[in-house]
């Protein structure tokens, strides 16, 4: 399980934060980033001693300034459900690699690797919609001319 897949599950759901420094958080996820940087709401912030509180209507913390976050456990058994049914739905190496070198029968309806147009498919040898018997007076290629 992936720490920002956890936080964006979390989102609405209360959680208390605890800073580098000491400070601890807790308040309602409102939005996280790929930083880690997180938007809180409801928001009672606790000093390192814990004998001061703030209470704010809404905070922000840098994600490079968490020491921890503790989440509800009813989110975390979400994430873990959500990952074993993305694992049973995909069968194991469907969907890896970058898609080079498939098999020849694709579904996409392209030839398979190695076959090119020829000559008995009406193909053109490359050279747009002129080719050698495009009139009977002309050269060959070119853009079509007349």
């Amino acid at each position: 399980m992936l720490p920002l897949s956890l936080l964006k599950t979390a989102q609405g759901h209360p959680m208390l934060v605890e800073l580098k420094n000491g400070e601890t958080y807790n308040g309602h996820l409102v939005n996280c980033d790929t930083w880690m940087n997180i938007h809180l709401r409801e928001v009672i912030c606790t000093s390192k001693d814990g004998d001061r509180f703030w209470r704010m209507p809404e905070c922000y913390v840098r994600g490079n300034t968490i020491k921890y976050l503790r989440v509800p456990d009813e989110v975390i058994d979400k994430v873990q459900e959500e990952a074993k049914s993305r694992t049973d739905r995909k069968p194991p190496g469907v969907g890896r690699g970058r898609g080079r070198g498939g098999r020849d029968d694709s579904a996409a309806g392209r030839q398979g690797k190695g076959y090119g147009r020829g000559m008995d498919d009406g193909g053109a040898k490359g050279r747009g919609k002129g080719g050698p018997s495009a009139k009977s007076g002309g050269r060959g290629g070119g853009r079509g001319r007349g």
